[in-house]
């Protein structure tokens, strides 16, 4: 949930790109070629191939391959690429438990994404006057103070390969071959697959574009107890948004004026 992180260069050419590191004090070297090296294996064609790694080189360096198409961010998703970004993630989940149990868990996930937001709320970040944003600030302040939030820690899910990363820039569309495919592995790890899924329907960056989290999840084979799960996961991470976007807030910066109301908007409707 991280606002305006840059830990990266890249240098694209006409069958690869280089990645060098700008920071790597979380191991996102190591995490993406490790990820690179398993997708290969596991679920070839979801994600670049690695080609070589320079990882105790100053800066690490990665060398995968290009791949064809653009990314989602920016665009309003037609139901075709909302069908593909499905059929890509049930793809991405069915990589069998024993091969992701050995993954080390993502740095972002369910414990961590509760303790951030209820520490965003305890520092009552000023948000302003608008009678819409407080009650939402009231609602949701409410609902992290319930047990809801400890719930998604306490009842953990089987895991999954996880980007940890729901920006909808890491969803690349190609054109041609009229698929999504998945980019920028650098916080990846072993990750609960609602948490996951809670990441792609609320990252801020839906409100660049448009993408309808309910077509999404449509596509997906949720069991009613996940269904559930997702549902929290949604809350939690539009409230850590929404938090951060008030005029002293890390996320305000990179979002156009509005953000903070319309982010207000969405999480009274996903807690009503």
């Amino acid at each position: 949930m991280t606002a305006g992180r840059c830990t990266h260069s890249l240098d694209i050419r006409d069958d690869v790109v280089v990645k060098r590191y700008t920071s790597w004090g979380r191991g996102e070297p190591r995490r993406e070629w490790a990820a690179l090296n398993l997708l290969a294996e596991h679920a070839p064609g979801l994600a670049p191939a690695p080609v070589e790694a320079a990882l105790a080189a100053h800066p690490p360096v990665i060398v995968m391959s290009r791949l064809p198409g653009r990314v989602l961010r920016g665009e309003n998703a037609t139901g075709e690429q909302i069908t593909a970004m499905a059929t890509a993630l049930n793809r991405l989940h069915q990589i069998p438990a024993h091969v992701v149990d050995k993954v080390e868990p993502a740095p972002w996930g369910p414990p961590a994404a509760v303790d951030k937001t209820r520490a965003w709320a305890d520092k009552q970040p000023d948000l302003g006057d608008d009678p819409l944003v407080q009650e939402a600030l009231r609602a949701g302040s409410a609902w992290l103070a319930s047990t809801a939030p400890d719930k998604l820690i306490s009842n953990p899910r089987p895991s999954v390969l996880g980007l940890a990363d729901g920006n909808r820039a890491n969803y690349l569309w190609d054109e041609h071959e009229r698929r999504v495919r998945l980019i920028d592995w650098e916080d990846s790890g072993r990750s609960d697959r609602a948490f996951e899924l809670g990441e792609v329907c609320e990252h801020i960056s839906r409100l660049d574009g448009v993408l309808d989290a309910e077509q999404l999840l449509a596509h997906l084979d949720l069991l009613p107890a996940e269904t559930e799960r997702v549902r929290d996961f949604r809350r939690l991470i539009a409230l850590g948004w929404f938090l951060q976007l008030g005029p002293g807030g890390p996320a305000a910066p990179h979002n156009p004026a509005g953000t903070l109301k319309r982010q207000a908007k969405r999480v009274l409707h996903l807690l009503n």
